[in-house]
């Protein structure tokens, strides 16, 4: 089942699209980067899947996207609005994971524990600008204090696998896959099979979570 909601935050208004599981567990609430919105192909691929095994997914899209504007705003203002729509996440009252895709990714990382997230899901965590990697952001990730998966694609130019600093969260890398996970027609790998990978990864990670 397929709904959406509006929530107002202090940033606007931002929507949530809930999709759900038949008998969920946990709520897995996922918010896209700056470039783009819900449609990216990782998100709809955990939406699509996740529910059949027992994960509600709450695809939040923010106050700047949902009023059509074309470049997201700092930080701190997309902060106010997931804070903002955390109370309707938290709603069902199940443990949430707090996640999302490149800037969303690093808003999940940076509010997850204030917020009472049970984990955090980063998605192409933008580790750095591409070809800037002494502007590091690697203190956001570092500094989850919760059970934290990251996902990035082996040619990501906002930072490859090998280019994270250890840390207490898991990495998985998917190979051949750009910041979007879209994969090149060469790889021997072919995009459905690149996104039935993500969602293994991020299924077997959830299930391990107690």
């Amino acid at each position: 089942m397929t709904k959406s909601e509006t929530v107002p935050t202090g940033a606007g208004d931002a929507r949530i699209t809930w999709c759900a599981a038949g008998k969920p567990r946990t709520v897995l609430a996922v918010s896209h980067g700056a470039g783009g919105g819900i449609e990216a192909r990782d998100l709809q691929a955990l939406a699509a899947a996740l529910p059949g095994q027992g994960v509600t997914v709450a695809l939040v899209e923010q106050p700047w996207r949902v009023a059509g504007k074309k470049v997201a705003p700092a930080p701190k203002t997309l902060d106010t609005g997931w804070r903002g729509l955390w109370p309707a996440l938290a709603a069902p009252g199940l443990p949430v994971i707090a996640g999302g895709r490149s800037a969303g990714a690093r808003v999940a990382c940076r509010t997850g524990h204030e917020l009472g997230a049970s984990a955090v899901l980063a998605l192409s965590f933008p580790l750095h600008p591409p070809g800037r990697p002494e502007r590091s952001r690697a203190d956001e990730l570092l500094g989850t204090g919760l059970p934290t998966l990251v996902v990035q694609g082996g040619n990501d130019p906002f930072g490859r696998p090998d280019e994270f600093p250890a840390g207490d969260h898991a990495l998985v890398e998917v190979p051949y896959g750009d910041h979007g996970f879209a994969v090149p027609k060469r790889a021997p790998v072919t995009q459905e099979e690149t996104l039935d990978a993500i969602v293994r990864a991020v299924s077997a990670w959830i299930t391990s979570l107690k």
